[in-house]
This record gives structure tokens, sequence and C-alpha cells, in this order.
């Protein structure tokens, strides 16, 4: 089988999209049930969480593409970092689903570098609230941002990716 079906029944090529391809609502739906850092934190929380804080950690100019820029994982699921390395194909598929839907959405390809920067804001910031104390020091140049994350539930994580995107593309 070459396609996945998607949550509006959609059939999709993942290693052959095409512009037009993405539905949104497939997108914030499997980025709401999936958890991020694989199910190893304190409580769910979802990537769509984390892509709507990251959007709103983001310049304006850059805020639809950091919403966007885990979108890949609504498609491929998520490898955590360390493991990704090795895969170097993994990234080549994740990067042909990012280019294509920043196309498709009218978003910079590469993304920018605020988004990285936003990414990074969130990941000390949900380090400090859901996971454990860490084992090592935790590679990220930058400290938390003051609030505590308290996370949604899975559809409202949905609802509240649905709406930024919204907001973002009226």
């Amino acid at each position: 089988m070459e396609w996945i079906q998607t949550y509006t029944g959609k059939k999709f090529h993942p290693g052959d999209p095409k512009v037009g391809d993405f539905d949104i609502r497939d997108v914030a739906h499997g980025l709401a049930l999936l958890c991020r850092f694989n199910g190893h934190c304190k409580m769910f929380y979802s990537v769509a969480e984390h892509s709507v804080r990251v959007s709103r950690a983001c310049p304006p100019e850059a805020a639809l593409a950091g919403l966007l820029h885990d979108l890949g994982e609504a498609y491929l699921g998520d490898l955590p970092r360390p493991i990704k390395r090795h895969f170097p194909e993994f990234d080549v598929f994740e990067d042909r689903l990012l280019e294509v839907a920043a196309e498709q959405f009218g978003v910079p390809w590469p993304l920018p570098d605020a988004v990285w920067t936003a990414d990074d804001l969130l990941l000390a910031t949900e380090f400090r609230d859901l996971m454990e104390e860490p084992p090592a020091p935790l590679r990220v140049d930058c400290d938390p941002l003051p609030e505590i994350i308290r996370p949604q539930s899975w559809d409202d994580a949905e609802v509240a990716f649905l709406q930024r995107f919204e907001e973002l593309t009226r």
C-alpha cells in the first residue's frame, strides 16, 4: 500500500504529496492525538497544542509557519531527535511533506529560523513543566517561558489548532 487513509477519509500518499493533498482538519486531528516526547511526559500533551504555542511564540510573519512546523508528524508520526539522526531518509520524507505543505499554505520554505527559535523556547518550557528532572543538562540555549503549561485535552487542542489556523489565514 502506498497511501494512508486520513481522518477525513482521504487517500494520502506520504511518499508523493501534492499541493492540495493536505486538509487542515486531518493535520489538526492527527497532531491532537499525537503525544509529545513519544508519550514520555508526566501527562498527555499533544503536538497540536505544542504547535499552537510555537506559533504564538513566533513573530507575526512566522506564526503560520510555526503552527505548521510539525505538520509531517500528522502523516508520518514522530521519531525522537536522537533516533531521527540515524534515519536520514526519514528526514527526506518529512522535509518533502513540509515543503509541499509550505507551498500549499503559503509559508516560506525552508521554514524561518524564528520557528526553530520558538520551538526551542517551547522545548525548554515543556521540559520544565511536563518532564521529570533530566538526567543530563538540556541542550537548549534559552530560558523557559514564564507561564506554566497546563495541557489541554486532545479535543480542545484540536479546536485550538483549527482556530489558530483560521486566525492566521483569514
